[in-house]
């Protein structure tokens, strides 16, 4: 007997292999191509079944005199996938931002065939971009009070059920691998940027906020906070596009507002100023970059183009397309605020309104 993960559970797998009783029993060995032992992944329904075609490698080695097996798990062909398994939906095949991630992730595993089980199971052995998703998720966020499963089924629900959301996570994935020059992939934002990962989760808190669901929301709040250390209430609306950089100590209140196409990065508040209740919490206009260490707060509205240094305490409101910065920030330009030109989400440039020395002194 060997053994394969799907998703969160240990499934035994009866393996046959071939092999004689010779000196050099050392030598890698085949598994018998007339098996056709199949994996069940019932607790993900949305998850493509795998037989042991897929597990085409099998190295045997000997230690001393210990037979042990293991199997690692190389990248299926993707079209043969989408073609043989008719669970697949047909818009899958139109998808280009999840054929691209199938892509790089067959190529990374092809560098690191060490990954080979991890990348099938968290991307290949889906049937889409949602289910993948929210099998992350669920695995990152579970504990022994919230299975796997009832978490799995929270996230694609409501994937199933919300378009702007879908939409959202696509536009969130491209933002990432745009505007970060760390991001080589969309695989590797998936699979490793808190960020992404925590804005996801949100979304999914949001639409159950929105539902009514709120104690569902806040325990998936709480969750995120724990173990990607991004506290964002369910209450706040989040734009598409949205890349949070780093995400360490990010902050947001329960009625901030944030636009299309925003960057922010770690360690930022939005938050409130006191004991008020209502709307207390900032906006942030479409296209805004807002620097590490941030502070803004309270009902106050960063400008669509708007740029706040690193390190500002923004205590007033900043106008579209102009710098603040400073504790207590100000404008750069004073009451003639410099215009800027471009994006600074898209630019993600945080230093071309220092000019020289004195811009330092405010």
């Amino acid at each position: 007997m060997s053994a394969s993960f799907v998703g969160s559970s240990f499934i035994p797998v009866p393996v046959k292999t071939r092999y004689t009783h010779k000196a050099h029993r050392t030598k890698a060995t085949c598994l018998d191509s007339s098996s056709r032992t199949q994996i069940k992944a019932g607790h993900f329904p949305d998850r493509l079944c795998i037989d042991d075609s897929v597990f085409k490698y099998l190295k045997y080695y000997r230690p001393s005199s210990t037979n042990l097996l293991f199997i690692t798990t190389p990248i299926p062909n993707q079209q043969d996938l989408f073609e043989n398994h008719t669970s697949v939906k047909d818009g899958a095949k139109k998808d280009e931002v999840w054929m691209k991630m199938r892509e790089e992730a067959r190529f990374d595993v092809e560098q690191e065939p060490i990954l080979s089980h991890y990348y099938s199971t968290s991307i290949l052995s889906h049937n889409s971009l949602e289910s993948a998703l929210a099998s992350q998720l669920s695995i990152k966020l579970s504990n022994s009070g919230i299975p796997i499963n009832t978490l799995y089924e929270i996230f694609i629900d409501i994937f199933k059920e919300d378009e702007y959301t879908v939409r959202a996570v696509r536009e969130d994935l491209k933002a990432v691998k745009v505007r970060d020059p760390t991001c080589t992939s969309y695989v590797q934002c998936f699979l490793n940027f808190k960020g992404f990962l925590a804005c996801q989760a949100h979304r999914v808190a949001h639409k159950l906020w929105l539902q009514g669901r709120k104690p569902l929301a806040l325990l998936i709040q709480n969750r995120v906070s724990e173990v990607f250390a991004v506290d964002i209430h369910p209450g706040a609306k989040i734009g598409s596009g949205i890349l949070i950089d780093h995400a360490t100590g990010v902050v947001v209140g329960e009625t901030a507002v944030i636009g299309n196409n925003v960057s922010i990065l770690h360690n930022v508040t939005l938050g409130g100023t006191g004991k008020v209740y209502g709307d207390r919490h900032p906006k942030i206009g479409d296209g805004a970059l807002i620097g590490t260490g941030t502070c803004i707060l309270g009902n106050i509205k960063i400008g669509d183009g708007a740029k706040v240094g690193a390190g500002s305490v923004v205590l007033k409101e900043v106008p579209s397309r102009s710098t603040a910065v400073g504790n207590p920030a100000r404008l750069i330009g004073g009451k003639n605020p410099v215009r800027l030109d471009k994006t600074p989400s898209l630019t993600m440039d945080q230093t071309s309104h220092i000019t020289e020395w004195s811009d330092y002194v405010i």
